[in-house]
């Protein structure tokens, strides 16, 4: 972990449900680095399983895996601002196990750690989940699943989203001069649909009861702006308007952040915590 730059931090492996072993670190918050917590499995747990802090569960997107340097930058800001941090590699990224890999694959794994991460806090701690670009597919998507359980989170966090994968397939830019072709549908979208890679994110967040912000870089040369716009609408139809319940951030592209680098927006410490403190108020209110 040392050589990820990376303080108050182990390596750990969880074995799903479906036999699946994912790779994943725990990082201690700010606080905590100080009080010599040995990097044993059950020194880390007992932190967590005493959590007073936050506990952020990060998510990734689709390229790398969880030691990629924009995922470090955000772990350390996590950190920095006194969180506990979970992140983890879903089946077949990393050192996960290789597994094949499938939307009800990759969400199955993620509903693992989330349900892990929420018995260890085990209500000491408000949970949040932190997805990025895929990961917001995958975490709209468990997030949905454990509502229909009467489990949830105090919030979540998507950064750099798309409405679903069929929108984000053609507007990608990659996709820009073959998305006219008579055969692009049927040859690139139709397949992921078939497959069932869908991550409908503009679906699921509707079944979402915890607050959620969205996050979204107006030059992402990825995922366009516009594809954040339709998944804050969506969800706002469905909630009827309540801003309480989902909030969008678009940051000005005079920035350059991009894709991956909304960690680095000066203001992003304040929105975290503002919305933090408001999705623990308003949990403990109704708790």
């Amino acid at each position: 972990m040392k050589s990820a730059g990376l303080e108050g931090a182990r390596n750990f492996y969880l074995c799903t449900d479906q036999q699946v072993k994912l790779g994943a670190w725990q990082m201690l918050p700010r606080s905590l680095l100080n009080n010599s917590i040995p990097t044993t499995d059950e020194a880390y747990e007992a932190a967590l399983s005493n959590a007073k802090q936050p506990v952020f569960l990060y998510m990734h997107g689709n390229s790398g895996n969880r030691a990629s340097a924009h995922r470090l930058e955000l772990y350390k800001l996590f950190q920095d601002m006194d969180y506990h941090v979970i992140c983890f590699d879903y089946r077949s990224y990393g050192d996960s196990d290789i597994v094949e890999l499938s939307e009800a694959g990759v969400v199955a794994d993620s509903k693992y750690v989330v349900e892990w991460v929420l018995k260890k806090v085990n209500g000491s701690a408000p949970v949040f989940v932190w997805g990025h670009s895929l990961g917001t597919g995958v975490s709209t998507h468990v997030l949905a699943l454990l509502a229909a359980e009467n489990v949830q989170p105090t919030g979540l966090f998507l950064e750099a989203p798309f409405n679903n994968i069929a929108d984000e397939l053609t507007e990608h830019p990659l996709a820009q001069l073959f998305k006219h072709l008579p055969w692009f549908h049927w040859i690139i979208v139709e397949p992921f649909y078939k497959n069932n890679l869908r991550f409908e994110s503009d679906k699921h967040i509707s079944n979402i009861k915890c607050p959620i912000r969205i996050l979204h870089a107006e030059d992402d040369g990825v995922i366009p702006f516009f594809l954040a716009e339709k998944l804050y609408q969506a969800a706002l139809s469905n909630f009827g308007n309540d801003t309480k319940q989902v909030e969008m951030t678009k940051i000005n592209s005079s920035y350059g952040l991009g894709h991956k680098y909304i960690c680095r927006y000066k203001e992003l410490p304040d929105i975290i915590r503002t919305f933090v403190a408001k999705a623990h108020q308003g949990n403990h209110t109704l708790g």
